[in-house]
């Protein structure tokens, strides 16, 4: 499995939620509109099918970023709080965290 990072900017409200409802179910929340996961080839490429379902095209962007094995993290500035329970940790917990959440999803 891979790490990669996933960001969008959604053009209509309800495009918007169906989406972070979906990416909610697949991946690791940073941010409203960031995540983070570990996908197979197979996993990402169902994952772009199903965003590109659930997306307008001509108006909204999404991103996704592979990332190295041995990316870092840096937070500055204030963010909005954590929920209760999940803590900023280093990369290698990120990635631990995140294959956690894939296994227990199951196969991709």
């Amino acid at each position: 499995m891979s790490p990669y990072l996933i960001a969008y900017d959604i053009g209509d409200p309800r495009r918007l939620a169906r989406l972070h409802r979906y990416l909610k179910g697949e991946a690791l929340a940073l941010q409203y509109s960031v995540f983070f996961g570990r996908f197979t080839a197979a996993g990402i490429e169902r994952l772009e099918d199903e965003i590109a379902a659930r997306i307008d095209p001509k108006e909204d962007d999404v991103r996704i970023y592979p990332l190295p094995a041995d990316f870092q993290v840096w937070a500055l500035g204030a963010s909005a709080p954590l929920p209760e329970g999940i803590h900023f940790a280093p990369a290698e917990r990120l990635l631990a965290a995140a294959e956690d959440d894939a296994e227990a999803r199951g196969p991709a």
